[in-house]
């Protein structure tokens, strides 16, 4: 049995798709009954638990469970903070995994995950990395760069930009890199870790083939839709002030100073990390998008 949090996310969705498909037996942690029911409609067991409250997920795990912790969050709300979901929360589901002395224990955590990093959200990532290494637990961490597909966020984000934009804005001056990697590749790596999850008992970095601007990742996503547009760049200081002045007065802004200043950052690795530790050749950023992205007529 494969035991997952975060399915109904994008990466979690299209994992519960894939593993479904190749016949897989599947119970999905959630916390909205809505969710749930459309979990359960594609043939996943559910149960209704949250992380972030032990209480609920007592009992939960047994020791032929594969566990897949895909839950985290990219902007903080409310209770819901990155302490609490990030660290807190996979402290509870670590405890739950170690009762229950589980089979493997899979951790979704982010490329420049850092203790001692000044972003919250990567900081909060390897606090909870280290919680995983310390269980005691066979576990495997991926530590992925943006990954992109259907559905995705950020990529649904810039597409609707481009559309009702009449050019292309760019924080800053999009020269910080990232390493795009198509949702069908970090699927590839997965299966090989539920198949054979002793031979990756380590922590991986998942990243693309490219080391791309975000500039020349948005051009390039501009170009797959048909709409290549001038590109603005726009300072960065008056971006941070905006999204300070958002922050105070919006619930869940469009954009945080966090996530401003990840962009000013590179988030890269070994270019050839998948092809080393997975024995395959990732897609490039243009080849993945033709496969979900239709161009303007």
């Amino acid at each position: 049995m494969i035991f997952i949090t975060g399915a109904s996310g994008f990466v979690g969705g299209h994992l519960v798709d894939d593993l479904l498909s190749r016949g897989h037996k599947l119970r999905c942690l959630v916390r909205s009954e809505k969710k749930g029911n459309l979990l359960s409609a594609r043939g996943a067991e559910v149960i209704r638990g949250d992380i972030t409250s032990p209480e609920t997920i007592s009992g939960v795990l047994g020791p032929e469970d594969f566990v897949v912790h895909l839950v985290g969050i990219i902007q903080e709300k409310g209770s819901a903070t990155f302490r609490s979901v990030h660290v807190e929360g996979t402290a509870n589901l670590v405890s739950e995994a170690r009762r229950a002395r589980v089979k493997h224990f899979f951790y979704q955590s982010a490329l420049g995950a850092a203790k001692d990093s000044w972003s919250g959200y990567l900081k909060t990532k390897a606090e909870a990395e280290e919680i995983v290494k310390q269980s005691g637990l066979g576990y495997t961490i991926f530590r992925p760069s943006l990954i992109i597909g259907p559905w995705d966020g950020f990529t649904k984000k810039l597409l609707d930009m481009i559309k009702l934009s009449p050019v292309m804005p760019i924080p800053g001056h999009g020269g910080a890199k990232f390493q795009p990697v198509y949702i069908r590749d970090w699927l590839r790596c997965i299966n090989k870790v539920i198949d054979n999850p002793a031979q990756f008992l380590s922590t991986y970095d998942i990243g693309g083939p490219e080391q791309l601007t975000y500039k020349e990742i948005v051009e390039t996503l501009a170009r797959s839709a048909g709409r290549e547009k001038i590109v603005v760049d726009i300072p960065m200081g008056f971006m941070k002030m905006s999204a300070v002045f958002l922050g105070a007065v919006l619930p869940l802004p469009p954009v945080t100073l966090d996530q401003l200043r990840l962009l000013e950052s590179d988030n890269i690795c070994d270019i050839r990390t998948i092809e080393s530790n997975f024995g395959f050749k990732p897609m490039r950023l243009a080849e993945a998008l033709r496969e979900f992205i239709k161009p303007a007529n």
